[in-house]
């Protein structure tokens, strides 16, 4: 081995360090020469003079890719190790190949050069210290880099160019197969058929992953496994939310092959950390889209209106879909002072609320308000199906045919595009095909020309298909007169949910503002139309049903006036008499009016006359309790009377006091004293 006069007693009497690494684990089980060859370096080690005790092989990095981005175990502890000074080689089948970054080999060199390690390989053993050996290790990592670029580029420009004839074979999705001749054709097995195409089906009539998944409780989705001991086996399980995901967002199920619809990104974080990830391209970024190149469960135009639907119900993008609350207007309603959504409050399902979503930030304005979905929504609703008259249906009409003729106008300058672009390209084709082809060097360029117009031919085309497809389909006039005469019965059908309301709702509104109103007891509604067109609404604010029961102003009047001076029975006399009646339709009795004397405070009469005192007091008065006052009010011992409110009125004078005093006195219950002073009787 060239350079065995580097090794110095220095570098044996520290550790020789075996560093193992394949990129990935199939390598491992299929390369396994490759192995036994890099476990065979603690042997040379030995046979370069260090000890067997002080040879440490690290393996932890078998299967492991050596890419940037990849944590590294093994490369982590191997750097570690050099950078403590205890290693005196490191041994490896080729150490230019430790690491596939120049910046990791380069980075480990460093530290080396540092500690005074040997770097040792089959080629000989290097000493990074030395210029000379560190400029060839340098140089033969650049070659290495370049040369796994050139044949990545190479697979990867076959892969491109099979792909766009349709013909690489990339793994399927569940519910595609391919069949003997490479062809890709639809599951032969029915239950597999069965429940993609219901999957489909739920989504289009819920308009919601989540409730695919609800219609799929207790029935079980396939699942076509890749990779391990199941690869190629049809799995059964549970359907999830990203599987429904899944399958609805993969173009595939439309009958179009795809390549380059996912690629790779690398991000570094602050401490210097790599990371790659997968991303999704954008569908007009992505490299190779054939249509129809298979039998489809859906159309291509079901596929783009799935994926509309998609993101129309990714709320944390700012969308609000329809959902199943009865509040109708909820997701387009906004407040017309701060500018923010308005919530919608459930405190029980019969009466929703509209709050503005300021007021929970503490960033309210002091005309935001909240507001009962009822007053919004029958105002809303009212005037939704007002529009629906022959009048404006004829507007609707002319609408549709102006959005219809925008729609033709914004696709025909895409359409002259690729027209021009098709003249041009059989221009090409013909002056190639007249040229002699003795005249190789004109014939060269004009073939040159003629791929450079089918090229110019294909952007245009593609370019054409993407804005039609961006611009939504039109419903026809027919459909349109069908659901304007159907609609209000439609509206107003028990078998109508709330979220159909919603969605009805939504066709032609576009946003709703709750403006400010300075009255207390209005509401101000403005409704912004998707034809452009905005209507402004003043409605009452619906009545709280408590509200709505309150006894009438002029009976709370009366008893406000009257009450102080006049008995609670009395009142309800006159109230009666005068003929009013409660909240509830009812005539006034005590309860009532004493209900409203609680509610507004309202005193009632002094019930006691003078020289009449309470049970209360007279019990203070002669230090007993309130039962003794009871006892002989009802013995007869004491008078009293029932003045207003049921209460009882004591005449109290000087004389009624002595003989109470002098009662309990003589009492040997209430007096323990008296008891003792009495001779006892025995029988």
């Amino acid at each position: 081995m060239n350079g065995v006069t580097k090794i110095t007693s220095s570098h044996r009497d520290r550790s020789a360090v075996i560093y193992l690494r394949q990129s990935s684990m199939a390598q491992v089980r299929e390369h396994t020469e490759s192995t036994t060859r890099q476990y065979g370096l603690a042997d040379e080690a030995v046979r370069l003079g260090w000890a067997r005790r002080d040879v440490i092989v690290i393996d932890t990095d078998l299967g492991v890719s050596g890419r940037w981005g990849v944590a590294r175990a093994g490369f982590t502890e191997l750097v570690t190790r050099v950078c403590s000074g205890a290693v005196g080689a490191i041994f490896g089948l080729e150490i230019s190949r430790l690491a596939r970054s120049n910046a990791e080999v380069a980075r480990l060199m460093e530290f080396a050069a540092i500690t005074e390690t040997l770097l040792i390989d089959a080629d000989g053993i290097y000493d990074p210290a030395e210029i000379n050996d560190r400029m060839l290790l340098g140089m033969k990592s650049t070659i290495g880099e370049v040369e796994l670029h050139v044949m990545a580029q190479r697979l990867h420009a076959a892969k491109r160019a099979a792909a766009q004839r349709g013909e690489l074979r990339t793994p399927l999705p569940v519910g595609y197969v391919h069949d003997d001749a490479g062809e890709v054709v639809i599951d032969p097995d029915a239950e597999v058929r069965a429940a993609i195409g219901d999957l489909f089906t739920a989504f289009a009539a819920c308009g919601s992953a989540y409730g695919v998944v609800a219609a799929f409780a207790g029935r079980r989705f396939p699942l076509r496994a890749y990779g391990g001991v199941w690869a190629g086996q049809l799995r059964w399980g549970k359907l999830t939310h990203a599987r429904v995901v899944g399958v609805l967002k993969n173009p595939c199920y439309a009958g179009a092959y795809v390549h380059g619809r996912y690629t790779s990104r690398r991000t570094v974080e602050p401490d210097g950390t790599v990371h790659t990830g997968q991303i999704e391209r954008p569908r007009t970024e992505w490299p190779v889209l054939i249509h129809d190149h298979h039998d489809g469960y859906i159309g291509w135009a079901d596929y783009l209106a799935n994926e509309t639907k998609l993101a129309a119900n990714r709320t944390n993008a700012g969308a609000r879909p329809p959902r199943e609350g009865s509040a109708l207007c909820q997701g387009i309603l906004v407040c017309g002072s701060c500018g923010k959504p308005m919530r919608t409050n459930y405190p029980t399902d019969q009466r929703p609320s509209y709050e503005c979503s300021s007021r929970a930030d503490r960033l309210a304005t002091p005309t935001c308000r909240s507001v009962a979905a009822a007053t919004v929504d029958d105002a809303v609703t009212e005037r939704f199906l007002a529009a629906i008259d022959p009048t404006e249906i004829a507007l609707a009409l002319a609408a549709a045919d102006e959005v219809a003729d925008r729609h033709r106008r914004v696709s025909r300058a895409h359409e002259l595009a690729v027209e021009r672009a098709r003249y041009e390209a059989d221009r090409a084709e013909r002056a190639f095909h007249a040229v002699e082809p003795e005249n190789r060097l004109v014939a060269r360029s004009l073939e040159a020309r003629w791929e450079a117009k089918l090229t110019a031919l294909a952007d245009a085309e593609q370019a054409l298909a993407a804005a039609q497809d961006t611009l939504p389909p039109l419903p026809s006039p027919i459909e349109l007169e069908k659901l304007a005469a159907d609609l209000p019965g439609l509206w107003h059908a028990p078998t109508t949910s709330n979220k159909d309301r919603k969605r009805l709702l939504r066709t032609l509104i576009a946003d709703i503002t709750l403006i400010p109103e300075t009255e207390r007891g209005m509401v101000r509604i403005g409704i912004r139309w998707h034809t452009g067109a905005s209507d402004a609404i003043r409605v009452e604010r619906a009545v709280h049903p408590g509200t709505a029961k309150r006894s009438p102003s002029q009976a709370v009047q009366m008893v406000t006036r009257l009450g102080p001076s006049t008995p609670t029975a009395e009142l309800a006399e006159r109230l009666n008499t005068a003929g009013l009646t409660t909240g509830c339709g009812r005539p006034f009795d005590v309860k009532a009016v004493q209900w409203i004397r609680h509610a507004y405070r309202v005193p009632a009469p002094a019930p006691y006359g003078d020289g009449e005192i309470s049970v209360a007091e007279v019990a203070a008065r002669l230090g007993c309790s309130r039962g003794v006052v009871y006892d002989w009010i009802e013995t007869g011992k004491l008078d009293a009377r029932r003045g207003s409110g049921n209460r009882l009125c004591i005449p109290w004078t000087d004389t009624i006091e002595a003989a109470c005093r002098t009662r309990i006195t003589a009492s040997g219950h209430l007096t323990p004293a008296a008891r003792r002073t009495r001779p006892r009787t025995r029988h």
